[in-house]
């Protein structure tokens, strides 16, 4: 028999039991990544639609893969449109648009787009990390999209698939390359680490400067990986010679002169030829369209 005064006791040590466990799920919930994995990770790539299909044959011609099929759609929250295909290679992942239309704003400046598991948490997090959400989520013909910005002007798009997807994994994964300033590195460094879960692999405050064009100088790059990939993190004073600056990921392959030769053999041009930086040696090619990437490769399978 319990008696009434015992019985209040054990009551109430069962409600705090719960809003104890209650507050255990939520804060596993709340730690837990929305990041699919990085072969869900695209980078944007606008090009006129008359270099649509010279882009798609050049770019799978240099880095091998696939493109889906070619489909015209709206893809923004206003009228607009646009061809619209996923490059899917080795060595990462392209959502490829070629506009019919003016392209309406801020959509072109979106350099990545990121698979979330949860749209509404995806944005709430990125607004509680410090994030500015500057397109609303809206819904697009396979699922739901919201572009946000991140301190120094980073802008991201995240996505979300009524279907999940099911892409294979890299073989090796892509570095989206993001150029900060010094007075924006720190904020941008806590925001994302703490909206992606992430964690800082490397932070050279010396590093060699002719990875951003000056060779006989210094530069801060950080080095980050996450769920959603790999990321360099850039700091620079923005005295950079073309065309530094806009490759805006970094794609890693085995053989960098043989992926050059078949860059250059697909309609390609190598903007920077190849240099030895750290363990790479990296080169900066431009693909048909305009799209602008790097090439890189360890130095050790050279």
């Amino acid at each position: 028999m319990i008696f009434p005064s015992a019985g209040l006791k054990f009551a109430a040590a069962i409600a705090v039991a719960t809003i104890l466990a209650s507050s255990a799920t939520a804060a596993l919930a709340a730690g837990k990544t929305l990041a699919v994995g990085p072969q869900y990770d695209t980078t944007h790539v606008y090009v006129p639609v008359a270099d649509v299909d010279a882009f798609a044959a050049s770019f799978v011609a240099t880095f091998g893969g696939a493109s889906t099929k070619q489909i015209v759609a709206t893809v923004t929250p206003t009228p607009s449109s646009t061809t619209s295909q996923l490059i899917q290679t080795p060595a990462g992942t392209v959502s490829l648009f070629g506009f019919k239309t003016p392209i309406p704003y801020p959509f072109g400046r979106e350099r990545t787009g990121y698979l979330v598991t949860d749209m509404d948490r995806a944005i709430r997090d990125a607004r509680n990390a410090g994030a500015s959400v500057i397109v609303d989520a809206f819904p697009d013909p396979i699922g739901r999209d919201a572009v946000i910005q991140w301190p120094g002007g980073v802008n991201m798009q995240l996505y979300w698939h009524t279907k999940a997807p099911n892409y294979s994994k890299f073989d090796t994964v892509p570095e989206n390359k993001i150029y900060v300033s010094k007075d924006s590195v720190g904020a941008f460094i806590h925001d994302f680490l703490t909206f992606s879960k992430g964690k800082i692999v490397s932070d050279d405050r010396k590093a060699p400067g002719v990875e951003i064009g000056r060779p006989s100088d210094t530069y801060r790059r950080i080095r980050i990986t996450s769920d959603f990939g790999n990321m360099s993190v850039l700091v620079t004073d923005g005295h950079l010679p073309y065309p530094y600056g806009y490759e805006t990921t970094g794609y890693e392959v085995k053989d960098l002169n043989a992926t050059l030769a078949k860059a250059a053999a697909s309609g390609a041009t190598v903007l920077i030829q190849p240099y030895k930086s750290d363990t790479r040696q990296a080169a900066i090619v431009q693909f048909p369209g305009g799209y602008i990437a790097e090439i890189h490769a360890p130095l050790i399978s050279q």
